[in-house]
């Protein structure tokens, strides 16, 4: 077994816990509203000031793992974020949750970043799609068994009880990744030379810091931080909002929930696997750019289409002699949407390894910073659409809206040009 492989199982784990961690609480929403009498818009901030300081705390994040490697730095990441998962079963009102969950972002940001880092030194360019895909497919095996966990937990114990639990799981990763894992293949013993050679050096001379006045004169950095930015108004409905929007949009009861919920995420985890199977695949035969746009524009295009007709089907759908009711019909259809935006997400996160090189931690973490500033408006804008039209069906229509544009946006991005002039990364082949 190649070394880099149990690189990739320890961000996959890393990868579960985090989504079960952040979906956990929007599982346990219907619940912890009820009990702390928080209307829709006072939920919108709870969910929102996570995303808000996960924003502001990613670049610098994500740099810090450039600069001094992602051993210490997603060690500290998962630490925190542990600890705070704990305090969230300790609130006893909106403010001190609101507080808890922006020191839980704040912890959280920079995990992906610094996956992305990992990878880009652990794996050639070819295989970087790929490992992404199932670094995000395992988010998304997160989201889904996060109801299957929470659920039962909080009937037996309460919804207190469940962030006790997954808060304990994140310290038991801290230690076994901090005792593993080394910031580069070569300072591992057990890697072997040819291992090393097929690899690769291109990502792998040591810690460095982006120079940030070049980059931000690059027009396609703008482009993929806009990209970025408007698929996740689209995307974080399926973090914050999905499970209330089942139960207080289309009827569900908590049973129901947990029977149906966790599908959406499973077709997420499908389409990250896929997608970005498919992407690196068209690289080898169509070259990085149309290998790279393909699969991120048809999946972002599609995946506003199912939302939008979501939208518009509140009580149902009828496809020839089949008639699906609004719950079911819900569920399919934001499941065939989280397919298609997943398809993308790899794509995108292996397009800041083609650009950035060296630099994948903070270019990654400038990417995910726009997009989480988008799912902190998005999570807002929401809970106040839902207060204004007395509905929560409508507030879809934008958001399907903001997917599209992401969707033509990707088809401005240039993976092929380094955001570094004369850094150039070739494409290898797969080994």
């Amino acid at each position: 077994m190649r070394q880099r492989h149990i690189v990739l199982t320890l961000l996959f784990l890393l990868s579960i816990i985090t989504y079960v961690d952040r979906v956990c609480i929007s599982v346990a929403g219907p619940r912890m509203q009820n009990e702390l009498g928080l209307g829709p818009e006072q939920w919108g901030w709870v969910v929102g000031a996570f995303t808000l300081s996960y924003a502001l705390f990613e670049v610098p994040s994500g740099a810090m793992a450039d600069r001094i490697g992602g051993r210490r730095v997603l060690t500290r990441i998962v630490g925190w974020w542990s600890l705070f998962t704990s305090l969230t079963g300790v609130v006893s009102n909106f403010w001190t949750l609101l507080a808890v969950r922006f020191a839980f972002g704040a912890g959280e940001a920079g995990a992906y970043p610094c996956s992305a880092s990992a990878v880009a030194r652990w794996f050639p360019s070819a295989q970087r799609a790929r490992a992404m895909a199932t670094v995000w497919m395992a988010s998304r095996l997160g989201g889904a068994i996060s109801p299957l966990l929470v659920v039962p937990i909080q009937q037996s114990y309460g919804w207190r009880m469940s962030f006790y639990v997954f808060g304990v799981v994140g310290l038991i990763w801290c230690a076994v990744w901090y005792w593993w894992y080394r910031d580069r293949p070569e300072l591992k013993a057990s890697v072997t030379p040819e291992e090393i050679r097929e690899i690769g050096n291109p990502a792998n001379e040591g810690h460095v810091a982006l120079p940030w006045a070049q980059v931000f004169k690059q027009r396609n950095f703008w482009i993929i931080l806009a990209m970025y930015h408007t698929y996740c108004w689209g995307s974080y409905f399926y973090l914050s909002w999905l499970h209330t929007f089942l139960v207080k949009g289309r009827g569900m009861n908590e049973g129901e929930m947990k029977n149906l919920s966790w599908l959406p995420f499973v077709a997420g985890m499908i389409g990250n696997i896929f997608g970005g199977t498919v992407s690196d695949r068209l690289v080898l035969r169509l070259g990085l750019k149309q290998g790279r746009r393909i699969v991120g524009c048809a999946g972002l295009a599609m995946s506003g289409v199912f939302m939008l007709t979501c939208a518009l089907n509140p009580n149902g759908i009828a496809w020839g002699p089949l008639v699906l009711d609004g719950k079911v019909s819900g569920i399919i259809l934001l499941s065939l949407g989280y397919f298609s935006m997943d398809c993308m997400l790899p794509v995108a996160w292996a397009v800041c390894q083609d650009v950035g090189r060296k630099y994948a931690g903070a270019v990654s973490g400038s990417m995910n910073m726009a997009g989480q500033l988008g799912s902190f408006m998005s999570s807002i804008a929401f809970g106040y659409l839902v207060g204004a039209w007395g509905d929560y069906n409508l507030p879809l229509i934008p958001f399907s809206a903001s997917l599209m544009l992401s969707a033509f946006l990707f088809t401005r991005i240039n993976p092929e040009q380094q955001l570094i002039p004369g850094d150039e990364l070739p494409v290898q082949k797969a080994a």
